[in-house]
């Protein structure tokens, strides 16, 4: 259909430019109807339109790629200027023009102290992968299993937080499985992705187009190096892709295993590659985690060893313990929270606390008490406004039922951190006792609970 764009008619570039949100609907009613139907005409949901939308909802402050090209500079000048060049990238998408760039690979550090490799698209690349992706979720949403929420519309961590927390909490669950992947966006191989995809997409140019980013390659330090497994963390498309591989590595495989396996409760949650299983008897336990890592390396993937364990968890946990003399139960990371077998005020029942993660706060105090030494010359409101947004941020995550006693004395921590580098302007400087609470009272924001409890807003 849209062989000949380059001939475009008046109508047809007026058309381009419709709302693009009534052809998706389509997709998704489509996809909803009907869970094997094949999608053979997509791409050309790829209108100008739907460009420019992907263009605006970009970070407008993110790293550039190879092509040293930034939000704003793209978007440069008269509007004419950005439809032109969406058009002319729709004109090259559409003909097959289009060429995918290798990207460009930088290292963050890790909790460990290891580097992690990202991957940062061209501008260009991220504006039609961000394209490809509203296409291909109009399919997907309809596929993909409940459990699973990472990188997912209108789903986020602290739905994956709460379906851990209902699951365990009112389910008869006694053994926790807290899995992660190893390396699993560096390993995942281009073949079996390609294969999951067209069990849905039949549109060859589509294909075509998502094999042209896996193919690309890194560029690091001007050297470009070929890419055959993997795909780019950081990337646009990577989290829909990572989605789609494990929806028929896993997930799908996992339902069907806890159906056919099992005669006790079993849950799971799945934020990425990163999940938790929660068993009613540790002999199913023992025979899941055996299958899993077969299953996982039919697929070239594996476990993170490391962070990977089954342990005694869940409302007789800490009895059990007891009776063997080994202490208090174990815990388990999911998320941000380290999650503790617990006990309500009132009635005593079981509960599953949740406070956040000791080694991420301390890395937290570290950053904000190494800013505060830079700005300490800066005027005392230019910083206040700068350490209430981090904080309430902070807070804004964080704060979750029974957490405000850890929430209180990381306050505590950074209002002592201010003082002491605002002490440090001058040797002169003097702050009273009275200013101090005054300036924590003005900057500094209280912890108190964002997030409800979790039962109050869903069922597992």
């Amino acid at each position: 259909m849209t062989e000949g764009n380059s001939d475009q008619t008046a109508g047809d570039q007026v058309q381009n430019w419709i709302d693009p949100s009534i052809g998706l609907e389509r997709i998704r009613e489509a996809a909803k109807r009907n869970s094997r139907e094949r999608f053979t005409s997509l791409l050309h949901h790829a209108t100008p339109r739907l460009l420019e939308e992907s263009y605006r909802a970009l970070k407008r402050d993110a790293a550039v790629g190879i092509d040293e090209m930034t939000w704003r500079e793209y978007g440069e000048g008269e509007p004419q200027n950005l439809l032109d060049r969406l058009t002319d990238l729709h004109e090259r998408v559409q003909s097959g023009r289009y060429r995918a760039q290798p990207s460009k690979r930088i290292y963050i550090t890790k909790e460990d102290g290891r580097k992690r490799p990202i991957g940062i698209a061209a501008l260009e690349d991220k504006i039609v992968q961000k394209a490809v992706v509203r296409i291909l979720e109009q399919v997907y949403e309809e596929d993909f299993l409940n459990f699973s929420y990472g990188f997912r519309p209108g789903r986020g961590q602290h739905n994956a937080l709460d379906a851990v927390w209902v699951g365990i909490g009112s389910r008869p669950i006694s053994w926790v499985l807290d899995a992660d992947l190893k390396s699993f966006f560096d390993k995942i191989d281009h073949e079996w992705m390609i294969k999951f995809l067209e069990h849905r997409i039949a549109d060859r140019r589509m294909v075509r187009l998502i094999r042209k980013w896996l193919r690309a390659g890194v560029s690091e330090e001007g050297c470009w190096s070929k890419t055959t497994v993997g795909t780019p963390q950081g990337a646009v498309i990577s989290p829909l892709l990572a989605n789609v591989f494990l929806h028929y590595v896993l997930d799908l495989w996992v339902q069907q295993w806890r159906s056919r396996e099992t005669d006790g409760n079993v849950i799971i949650v799945r934020y990425a590659d990163d999940f938790v299983m929660g068993f009613q008897r540790k002999g199913e336990a023992d025979a899941f985690c055996h299958a899993l890592e077969e299953r996982l390396a039919q697929f070239g993937q594996s476990l993170n060893e490391e962070k990977t364990r089954l342990i005694r968890f869940g409302r007789f946990a800490e009895r059990d313990r007891a009776s063997r003399g080994e202490g208090k139960p174990e815990t388990f990371n999911f998320l941000g929270f380290t999650h503790i077998c617990g006990k309500t005020r009132k009635n005593k029942a079981f509960t599953v606390l949740r406070i956040p993660i000791a080694k991420r706060q301390n890395r937290k105090l570290k950053q904000i008490r190494e800013e505060l030494f830079k700005r300490r010359h800066e005027p005392v409101p230019v910083q206040g406004k700068w350490l209430r947004s981090v904080v309430q941020g902070y807070f804004n995550y964080y704060a979750v039922p029974n957490s405000l006693r850890q929430l209180s004395a990381f306050r505590t921590i950074v209002t002592r951190d201010w003082v002491r580098a605002l002490r440090r302007r001058s040797q002169k400087t003097r702050i009273t006792w009275a200013r101090t609470e005054r300036l924590l009272n003005t900057w500094v924001p209280q912890p108190k609970v964002v997030h409800p409890y979790p039962n109050q807003r869903l069922r597992v």
